[in-house]
């Protein structure tokens, strides 16, 4: 991992620019189907050709054989160790949706879903009711008044949705030691909230309470006739990679959570459109205002998650598509990077490894023909921590001096 004091004596400012370009989701397995995964069956003519031109290898996001969520995987990403810094990911879809998260509130992420006759959970994102709906709906749960804590609602994208619950002046301390009513599958009906704290406890019974009233106010609501809370968090405080790395970071990201991460680590977070060829417009336009940008890609995710193998082909494609505008920038280190893995043929997020690879005018290129799991394998980079890719781009990008006499 970055060894955080060892890089803020090393890094200094200078003209040259960094891109890091996260495919969300992006490794896979081979599909039953196929027997090839999504990268082996994209035309990928642009990613093949940078990759020829660059060092590859297969990156860790936290450690062999554990799953990351997206969080993690993205801390990792930016150089933070992802088991020291946790981040409830409530915290990040609130700030993405710009809320007012204060010092006191207790943040948390949430999905609108189908609830069937019998009580149990029978589709986990409501069919990905439309935005309109969620705001409708959100507007509906902002009308909800509980003693002792304000709830704050912000509709997000599809289903989704982020909540902060404000302690009333005089009421009780809140925390954010709480599980989750998200069981995370279906066929299973909502799970009650309960911490193993006493203030804890107190926290979990207002949850409750706001979660029966909301059941009851969206009940005619059907597909979206349920709701489901998880990743409880109050703001944390971050090193800032601005201090840490010497960098003007931006971030470039259509998606709340990935918005609200890049917030808290000290990037200015630039308003951007929904399509990878509007996100590079975006870094284009404000090219010489900063020195490192983030920019996020969801869609290889999200069609995984969905199990659709061609439709994950299909976006791996698109982005293949954008490429040559992103390298006309002629950034002086290009990164192509995913958070973790997600394999259509399991839906889910994985454990395995991620295809990386960093172009720069210094590395040794030409080990793998291709932007692949297996070409990237043959990589001069190896299997890697994902926490090591950032110190890379800085000393590729003659951002670190040297260590010792």
């Amino acid at each position: 991992m970055a060894d955080f004091e060892l890089i803020k004596s090393l890094a200094r400012k200078t003209d040259t620019k960094i891109v890091l370009l996260v495919m969300d989701g992006l490794g896979g397995i081979p599909h039953p189907k196929t027997l090839r995964t999504e990268l082996e069956d994209a035309q990928t003519d642009n990613l093949d050709r940078l990759a020829r031109a660059s060092q590859t290898g297969l990156s860790i996001p936290v450690a062999h054989g554990i799953t990351p969520g997206s969080g993690p995987g993205h801390l990792a990403l930016f150089g933070y160790d992802p088991i020291k810094y946790l981040i409830g990911r409530g915290i990040l879809e609130a700030l993405g949706l710009d809320m007012d998260v204060r010092d006191g509130d207790v943040a948390a992420r949430g999905n609108f879903c189908t609830i069937g006759e019998d009580g149990t959970i029978t589709d986990r994102r409501a069919g990905r009711i439309s935005t309109d709906i969620n705001r409708e709906l959100a507007q509906r749960l902002n009308d909800i008044k509980l003693d002792n804590a304000r709830p704050i609602v912000a509709s997000g994208r599809e289903h989704r949705l982020a909540i902060i619950f404000r302690p009333e002046d005089g009421g009780p301390q809140l925390s954010d030691a709480l599980t989750d009513s998200d069981p995370q599958r279906e066929g299973l009906a909502p799970l009650e909230v309960t911490s193993s704290e006493i203030l804890g406890q107190n926290t979990a019974d207002i949850v409750n309470s706001f979660l029966k009233v909301a059941m009851s106010v969206i009940a005619d609501a059907h597909p979206a006739n349920g709701l489901v809370l998880r990743g409880f968090a109050t703001i944390p405080n971050l090193p800032q990679m601005s201090d840490v790395y010497a960098l003007n970071p931006a971030a470039i990201a259509a998606y709340p959570m990935y918005r609200g991460l890049a917030k808290l680590v000290g990037m200015n977070v630039i308003q951007t459109g929904d399509t990878i060829d509007q996100q590079i417009e975006t870094a284009r336009e404000n090219w010489n205002a900063h020195d490192f940008f983030f920019i996020h890609y969801k869609y290889t995710d999200s069609t995984g998650e969905d199990g659709d193998y061609d439709a994950k082909v299909a976006a791996i494609e698109q982005l293949d598509q954008a490429l040559p505008a992103l390298l006309d920038l002629d950034p002086d280190v290009l990164i192509v990077a995913g958070d973790h893995s997600t394999p259509s043929a399991m839906a889910a997020h994985s454990w395995h490894p991620v295809p990386v690879m960093i172009r720069s005018r210094h590395i040794a290129a030409g080990f793998s023909e291709g932007f692949t799991e297996r070409e990237c394998a043959k990589g001069m980079l190896g299997t890697m921590a994902a926490t090591d890719i950032i110190p890379l781009a800085l000393a590729n990008a003659g951002k670190l001096d040297k260590f010792g006499a």
